[in-house]
């Protein structure tokens, strides 16, 4: 399971790469919309983590090019907001499979990201 994960804040994209980490998973962890579109340029990724308020580049962008790039790349966004609670994300992503909190314990976020890495 290759998974990418886009967070500006360092601590927490972190805390989700061990987790991620101890199932198994190869992780790719970028902070920005630019580093995000690198990796996703040069590597195919089952799901991507991504924080829908990066301090530098839009996480709307990065899935739009997400879908362009890697159409079977799921997305999970996450958030400290609630900008989309009303699951309007769906909409806009194409390749959105969930949306979660930033607080989501760890390990309940690598359940999901197990989950939808595994389904078609």
């Amino acid at each position: 399971m290759n998974v990418l994960i886009v967070e500006s804040k360092p601590e927490l994209g972190s805390l989700w790469q061990r987790h991620l980490e101890r199932m198994g998973a190869l992780v790719t962890l970028v902070q920005s919309q630019d580093e995000a579109t690198l990796a996703l340029c040069n590597e195919d990724y089952c799901i991507m983590v991504l924080d829908l308020v990066l301090d530098e580049g839009s996480a709307l962008a990065v899935a739009d090019f997400a879908s362009y790039r890697r159409p079977d790349t799921r997305v999970i966004f996450v958030t400290n907001t609630s900008f989309f609670s009303d699951g309007s994300i769906f909409a806009h992503s194409s390749n959105a499979c969930a949306y979660v909190q930033s607080a989501t314990p760890p390990e309940d976020l690598a359940a999901m990201v197990e989950h939808y890495a595994s389904t078609p």
